[in-house]
C-alpha cells in the first residue's frame, strides 16, 4: 500500500502544514458527494487515531482513516496552477470513472 506527493504537491503541503504548527501531518480521504461519487478530501491532522494508516513521502507525512484507505491505496497527488486555478490533482488507480470537471470519481 503506499500513498505518494510529488515534489511540487510535498512543498505547497509544507506550507499549508508550516501554517498551523500542530499539525502532525496531511489528512487525505473521500466523501460520498459529486456527480460520480467520491469526492477527495484534504486536510490537515491535528491528531493521529491509533488505527489511523501513515505514509511518508517526500518528507511529508500522510494520514488515511482506514475506512478511506481502500479508495486511496496507490494514489499520487499532485499540486498544479493553471491560470487562476491552482490546487491538488490525484491520479488514482482506483478510479474507474471520473466526472467531466474533474471532481469527483467512482471505484
Amino acid at each position: 500500500m503506499a500513498i505518494t506527493l510529488t515534489e511540487k504537491a510535498a512543498a505547497r503541503a509544507r506550507n499549508y502544514l508550516a501554517e498551523k504548527q500542530q499539525a502532525r501531518g496531511l489528512r487525505l480521504g473521500v466523501r460520498n458527494t459529486g456527480c460520480s461519487g467520491y469526492m477527495y478530501t484534504v486536510g490537515l491532522a491535528d491528531t493521529i487515531d491509533p488505527d489511523d494508516q501513515i505514509f511518508e513521502s517526500q518528507g511529508v507525512k500522510i494520514v488515511v482513516s482506514p475506512k478511506n484507505l481502500p479508495y486511496l491505496d496507490g494514489l499520487e497527488v499532485d499540486y498544479a496552477k493553471q491560470g487562476l486555478n491552482e490546487g491538488f490533482r490525484f491520479s488514482n488507480p482506483n478510479a474507474k470513472e471520473m466526472c467531466g470537471c474533474g471532481e469527483s470519481f467512482s471505484v
